[in-house]
């Protein structure tokens, strides 16, 4: 249940929990990444984010700078690794 992508609670056990795997995991330029909001961390973007899939453009400190299509239009954002998973295209 903890890699759902409703965003309403926790499972009791995992309340105040995270998962360092996520929060030290890295990405290279290019990867497609999607938005899981990491509810025991500040997500300090609006909620439409979560499930959106974005581009990797580079690493800025401890965060991942993507580009990410909001109705056809690109957007930039800079997000931390804890709230990214990785994803594969389907060729």
């Amino acid at each position: 249940m903890a890699d759902d992508f409703m965003l309403t609670h926790k499972n009791p056990r995992q309340k105040g929990k995270i998962s360092f795997k996520r929060y030290f995991q890295e990405f290279k330029p290019g990867d497609y990444v999607a938005v899981s909001m990491e509810l025991s961390v500040p997500f300090p973007y609006p909620k439409k984010l979560q499930g959106r899939t974005g581009k990797v453009i580079e690493k800025r400190k401890s965060s991942y700078y993507l580009e990410i299509n909001d109705l056809n239009k690109p957007k930039y954002y800079n997000i931390r690794p804890i709230h990214l998973k990785k994803i594969e295209l389907k060729k």
